[in-house]
């Protein structure tokens, strides 16, 4: 099973979530994270802000850093190769740079059954 990494950029959470808005890439990653750790896929994330000494200790990520600046992150290795800078993955490449089904990470959307509205309260003597 290949090893995937994602080092962050500085942030207070990797959820997306908190602060005064919704961060969807971030809310779109953490779920995305989520679901391959529910089905035995899991994927290392670092955060600076939590970790900044796994980004001293990784060479590769240290040069990156050393060069480019905190603006190259996040930085998504897999394998100890660099496959992606400045974004995170879209949920097509996830599942391509880990080598599992496309339709892992797609979106389920059930069809839930409408009802029509209802015409009063139905009781017999009207009380709306």
């Amino acid at each position: 099973m290949k090893k995937m990494i994602i080092f962050d950029p500085a942030m207070c959470c990797s959820t997306g979530v908190c602060g005064p808005s919704v961060d969807k890439e971030l809310l779109r990653v953490s779920t995305a994270l989520n679901t391959l750790k529910n089905k035995g896929i899991l994927v290392e994330r670092h955060n600076l802000t939590s970790n900044p000494q796994i980004f001293v200790d990784n060479k590769v990520i240290n040069e990156i850093l050393n060069t480019k600046g905190v603006e190259a992150l996040p930085v998504t290795m897999v394998d100890g190769v660099v496959v992606k800078e400045g974004s995170y993955p879209t949920n097509e490449e996830f599942c391509s740079l880990l080598e599992i089904p496309a339709d892992t990470l797609k979106l389920t959307i059930k069809k839930a059954s409408i009802k029509k509205p209802a015409t009063g309260c139905g009781c017999k003597d009207g009380c709306c």
